[in-house]
């Protein structure tokens, strides 16, 4: 009776210990802050890592390096009100001194203007409407009192509908970059006294989404000619069928080259999504280790391997440690520390701006002996550890995926987490919060589309109403079809290259 009952105190100790674990990560994603700095003070804890930190810091700066680029734009102090746009149109106002002091107190003259002085107010003046008027004049023989012609209208986003290109870009903008959902869209558009339904902004949604689909096929073929690509996925509430509850629905996005960036949806979390987006990609491909991406990486025909390499993620690694802290502070700090020195190389490596090739060596002659000091570590705690634990979860975690996790060392391009894949997502999950839910699959389908655009936009640095705008302008034409030009990346480039001739 007593061993009974000691099993299941040791049982109940360990169900325990987990929910405290799952407890405070839930409370730490509601209320706390989401970062998961630790004190690099921590590392002294550990005599084996001071002495090797002692030692790397006595070594001669890795070669080659250059300098890192000053963060405050040259300023000295580093800080200081930053100067306005040049661009922004400015209003001029004057203001001369008084009447009598325009007059010279020593011999009576009138004083000459020598200068100004010039100070700058920024203002903000609310966004207006203008009606765009098309007037097409009638020619007609008086004699003969036929023959009447008349122009033909240039083509329209939507042919017989009221919006311009303008105003269809603001509203794309505003819901998929801005996160306001169509009926707030509504109320703005009704302080304007310009009444349009809901459903009347719905279809225009769907209008852009189909005219603008041939640019995201035109990006997902420039994606799948990456050398990398990073991939992610959050669900979605997608709205069901009159009288049935929502589903759920998933977003994908992959990013190759930080460059080009394509979302897909998909009505469940199955490997058929990411085998319809990168299922002819051959490369590197960096996502987190859930099951539904290890159909990518499955050898094929003839045992043939997959041309798909698997790059592990160790922001996903990290946070595994970081949540299991309440089980094992000592293992997880120690282990936190390490990966931390991981970072600190890859920070090194950013600020000096070194080039692949160089990013590389600097891995091999710093990161490799931080690499061999955690997989040493992962052994032996896998022998100390209870399985159930949620360190141990963490240690399985990061051996069963140990070839993905080192993949960085073959290539200077690679990256060491997954990051800009949920920087991308971020945008849509805020957004979610917002909308609520899709109202359809094919809602679904067409918010991939207007996502891909805007993020491939924000990626690279390009304002999306200002893209949107132009481009829409241009699709509308029946007789267009050179939609490779008008993927954002090339798009900028014929932007810069008009700007420098």
């Amino acid at each position: 009776m007593i061993g009974h009952l000691l099993s299941d105190m040791r049982t109940k100790d360990r169900e325990i210990l987990n929910l405290k674990c799952q407890l405070e990560s839930l409370k730490r994603r509601i209320f706390g802050r989401r970062s998961e700095k630790i004190d690099p003070n921590q590392l002294a804890l550990f005599e084996d890592l001071t002495r090797q930190l002692e030692a790397a810091q006595a070594e001669p700066a890795a070669e080659p390096a250059v300098p890192s680029r000053p963060k405050n734009n040259g300023s000295k102090k580093g800080h200081g009100r930053r100067p306005l746009p040049a661009d922004l149109p400015r209003e001029r106002i004057e203001i001369p001194p008084k009447a009598q002091d325009q007059h010279c107190a020593n011999c009576g003259r009138d004083k000459d203007k020598i200068g100004e002085e010039i100070t700058e107010e920024l203002d903000y003046v609310p966004a207006s409407f203008i009606i765009r008027q098309y007037v097409r004049l009638k020619f007609a023989c008086i004699d003969c009192a036929e023959g009447v012609v008349i122009a033909d209208l240039p083509p329209r986003p939507i042919p017989k509908g009221i919006p311009g290109p303008g105003l269809l870009a603001h509203v794309l903008t505003s819901k998929y970059c801005d996160h306001a959902p169509l009926h707030r869209q509504f109320g703005i558009f009704h302080r304007h006294q310009v009444n349009l339904a809901v459903s009347t902004l719905c279809d225009w949604v769907r209008d852009m989404a189909d005219l603008l689909l041939p640019i995201v096929l035109e990006i997902k073929q420039q994606l799948l000619r990456s050398h990398h690509i990073n991939t992610d996925d959050t669900p979605v509430l997608v709205q069901g069928l009159s009288g049935q509850p929502s589903g759920q629905g998933y977003l994908w996005v992959c990013i190759g080259d930080r460059k080009h960036v394509v979302f897909d949806f998909t009505d469940n979390h199955s490997r058929a999504g990411p085998l319809s987006l990168l299922g002819h990609y051959e490369g590197y491909i960096q996502a987190d280790a859930h099951s539904s991406y290890n159909a990518l990486f499955e050898p094929g025909a003839n045992g043939r391997e997959s041309p798909r390499i698997e790059v592990g993620c160790w922001a996903h690694t990290r946070r595994k440690f970081y949540e299991a802290r309440l089980d094992d502070r000592w293992r997880c700090t120690e282990m936190l520390a390490l990966i931390g020195r991981l970072y600190e190389v890859e920070r090194e490596a950013k600020e000096a701006e070194l080039k692949p090739d160089d990013r590389l060596a600097l891995r091999r002659e710093r990161s490799i002996p931080i690499l061999e000091d955690i997989q040493s570590r992962l052994e032996r705690w896998s022998i100390e550890v209870l399985p159930k634990n949620p360190v141990a979860q963490a240690v399985q975690y990061a051996r069963n995926q140990w070839t993905a996790l080192n993949r960085f060392r073959e290539d200077g391009r690679l990256s060491l987490d997954n990051n800009i894949a949920e920087r991308m997502l971020r945008m849509a999950a805020v957004g979610r919060k917002n909308y609520l839910f899709f109202g359809s699959d094919a809602g679904g389908h067409r918010a991939a589309v207007i996502y891909s655009l805007v993020a491939s936009c924000k990626l690279i640095g390009l304002d999306p109403f200002e893209y949107l705008r132009d481009v829409i302008t241009r699709t509308c034409d029946p007789q267009f079809n050179d939609f490779a030009d008008l993927t954002p990346v090339r798009w900028q480039a014929a932007r810069q290259t008009h700007s420098a001739s």
